[in-house]
């Protein structure tokens, strides 16, 4: 009597796991992920000038525009599909950087802003490397 119970239940588990697998979670998750993306680099573009003063070597103002590019390019590229592992390891490869040479600095120099920026980057990293590695070469 109990194996028919646990039989019936793997049953209903069984159905609504192939249920769930028809819905397009992988698609809206990547889209979530990459309109943040987007929109971070879009705010790179708007206060380039203020920005430039947390990056770590000179030329300030141009790496704040060419982090902002690649922050859109790497959304896109999520969004449509089209080169998605590589972007999506060149990102994470990029967030980790931003927490090692801009917000762990900060840190440890008092600056109890930087806490939930290294976080924020440091979850946002391991997205970038997940989604980079579910994505076959495309």
């Amino acid at each position: 009597m109990y194996i028919d119970v646990v039989t019936r239940k793997l049953d209903v588990l069984t159905k609504i796991h192939k249920k769930m697998n028809n819905l397009p979670f992988a698609l809206i998750g990547r889209i979530l992920f990459a309109i943040p993306m987007l929109m971070f680099g879009v705010f790179h573009f708007g206060n380039a000038d203020g920005m430039a003063g947390m990056v770590p070597i000179p030329g300030g103002v141009i790496w704040v525009y060419l982090t902002g590019i690649a922050l859109i390019a790497a959304s896109v590229s999520i969004i449509i599909n089209k080169k998605m592992k590589l972007a999506t390891m060149l990102l994470g490869i990029m967030l980790l950087i931003f927490v090692l040479s801009i917000h762990l600095p900060g840190l440890i120099g008092g600056n109890e802003s930087s806490m939930p920026m290294l976080l924020k980057d440091l979850g946002l990293a391991g997205g970038a490397f997940f989604i980079s590695g579910n994505s076959s070469d495309d």
